[in-house]
């Protein structure tokens, strides 16, 4: 997917600035051609010269430079790309886009492109966490930007926490995902009913590694996330889908994030925040190995392997007891069940203090996973809906339908 494309990669100030010159390689190492801009607290870290080495093209630092005005001018600069990667986008290079302002090189490129602007953000937790950094990332996705990361992890400040940079790796597929079909971060205003809304979903199972041929993972088609995902897209709300391992086109209008283990699916989930909403239909792995196997195990060495296991995290729960100012304001998780379905579903509601539970059997020869129909029950503190059998994608429209007023009361 990245083969022949051309990337302006505008390195923003902080330490993260050094995995910019890995990036630069392995864009190319994939058949891009990457073009750098450095603006002045980046170059703090690392050099022009070097992001020059790796390029093998001029690295551009100087908004009022009569040289590279002559050579390349800003206007051609913003223009003569297929994407704008900024990596690191630290706070201060968002803020600047939120606000329009221009008054360097890379907020000026930025401002006066017509092309599309990937973010990969990185800063201290508390930075990211901040309400004025928030607002403008809402303004910026509502702006059409697109966003890969931050995750959490330990920062440079040895603090842990949301807003470390996305690994070089995880960038590349992010932008790999972004050429197979360009996410439609916002949508115009159409007096739809989740106009306005954003909403996170989690769709799929997820196959966690034993070595490198096998993995484990569950029936899960992913074919009820989907559909509601694209129901919630149809009513107007920008919706981010995280999804596992499926075998399913991408719903239409949606930001999309394809995911194989639980702890990516988190890391995904968490770094699409913040969310008005929140619906974990996903099929996450309790459990992973502990520890994946370099090599393929042999059967040949006789016996049966002794594999240990650790459990895998809760996203449902970390999302239920997120800070109010943080948890999405409603938290939808859904429970598939083969005995005592309602009864489990509400010991699952209080356990992970999400609103409501959307639970069902999956017993053989009912809603067996994987299937096209699907009969719910839609369990909150209040109130239980037993609904009909039909197919998921009805399901989805009704679910669809019931979170819109939920988020509009």
């Amino acid at each position: 997917m990245l083969n022949g494309k051309r990337i302006t990669l505008i390195i923003s100030g902080g330490i993260a600035a050094y995995k910019a010159l890995e990036l630069a390689r392995r864009l190319q190492d994939k058949g891009a051609s990457v073009r750098g801009v450095l603006t002045k607290g980046g170059a703090e870290f690392i050099t022009p010269l070097s992001v020059a080495s790796l390029t093998g093209d001029k690295c551009y630092t100087d908004l009022f430079s009569l040289t590279d005005e002559a050579e390349m001018g800003h206007i051609r600069l913003s223009r003569d790309a297929d994407v704008l990667l900024v990596a690191p986008a630290s706070a201060d290079i968002m803020a600047k886009m939120a606000h329009g302002l221009a008054n360097d090189l890379a907020s000026t490129i930025l401002l006066a492109t017509d092309k599309p602007v990937v973010l990969v953000p990185a800063m201290n937790v508390e930075m990211w966490m901040n309400k004025a950094t928030q607002r403008n990332v809402e303004t910026l996705k509502g702006d059409g930007i697109n966003f890969i990361g931050p995750v959490d992890g330990e920062m440079a400040c040895g603090e842990v926490g949301q807003g470390r940079m996305s690994e070089v790796e995880d960038i590349v597929t992010g932008l790999e995902d972004f050429f197979a079909k360009k996410p439609v971060i916002s949508i115009k205003e159409g007096g739809s009913a989740l106009y306005g809304k954003h909403i996170v979903v989690t769709a799929g199972p997820t196959h966690e590694p034993i070595d490198p041929v096998r993995y484990i993972a569950n029936r899960s088609s992913g074919k009820q996330g989907y559909a509601i995902t694209q129901a919630l897209a149809d009513l107007g709300a920008r919706v981010t889908l995280v999804s596992g391992p499926t075998s399913l086109a991408d719903p239409d209008n949606v930001n999309m994030h394809r995911v194989e283990t639980a702890n990516q699916m988190k890391d995904a989930v968490m770094g699409a925040l913040p969310a008005d909403a929140a619906i974990c239909v996903a099929a996450v792995a309790d459990w992973r190995t502990d520890g994946e196997a370099d090599q393929k195990i042999k059967k040949d060495k006789g016996g049966i392997p002794d594999l240990s296991f650790v459990e895998n995290p809760d996203i449902l729960a970390i999302l239920s007891g997120l800070p109010a100012k943080d948890r999405p304001s409603l938290v939808v998780g859904f429970a598939a069940e083969t005995e005592n379905v309602t009864e489990n579903a509400r010991k699952k509601l209080a356990k992970k203090g999400c609103d409501w539970i959307v639970a069902n059997d999956v017993s053989h020869g009912t809603n067996i996973m994987g299937g096209d129909d699907n009969q719910v029950h839609v369990i909150t503190n209040s109130e239980e809906e037993n609904w009909p059998r039909a197919n998921k994608k009805a399901v989805a429209d009704k679910l669809a339908d019931k979170i819109a007023d939920a988020l509009n009361t």
